[in-house]
């Protein structure tokens, strides 16, 4: 079993990365390997709507995105972090997800169907509960169990 953790902050080793790391920790405990999945601190375009995805079975824009899909399909769960900005996840993150939950969705791959996935987040404000229940809306649109 592998649960694939995906680091939503443009900081490799943050506060977000720190959080991921103690659930890795946990998991492996139990046996469970993982992979932190860095999204990096390049810009990460926001769907554009081009439907390449319909034809390409994967992203039509070239990045991060359809590095994670590639490593997404083999995983058996996920969780998701993300720094807290403005009270909202980070916008990384938001337009990572987006991307990568409907190229998958429209490409029929069904990476994440039924697979379980948490979401993690941290702030130094307030904003936690909106970020993670933005998270959460991907999961189960996906129908992906949330485990809390």
């Amino acid at each position: 079993m592998k649960v694939l953790l995906v680091n939503g902050s443009p900081h490799k080793k943050g506060c977000t990365y720190t959080a991921l790391e103690e659930v890795a920790k946990t998991l492996k405990t139990e046996g469970i390997k993982t992979e932190i999945f860095q999204i990096g601190s390049q810009p990460i375009s926001g769907c554009i709507a081009c439907k390449r995805c319909l034809k390409l079975g994967r992203c039509g824009i070239e990045d991060c995105v359809n590095d994670f899909l590639d490593k997404a399909k083999d995983a058996d769960g996920f969780v998701f972090g993300s720094p807290v900005h403005y009270a909202a996840a980070g916008g990384a993150i938001s337009s990572f997800m987006d991307r990568a939950f409907y190229a998958d969705a429209c490409a029929g791959r069904q990476s994440f169907y039924l697979k379980p996935a948490a979401g993690v987040v941290s702030a130094r404000r307030a904003g936690t509960t909106f970020a993670l229940d933005q998270l959460n809306k991907y999961f189960t649109i996906s129908q992906m169990p949330i485990i809390s």
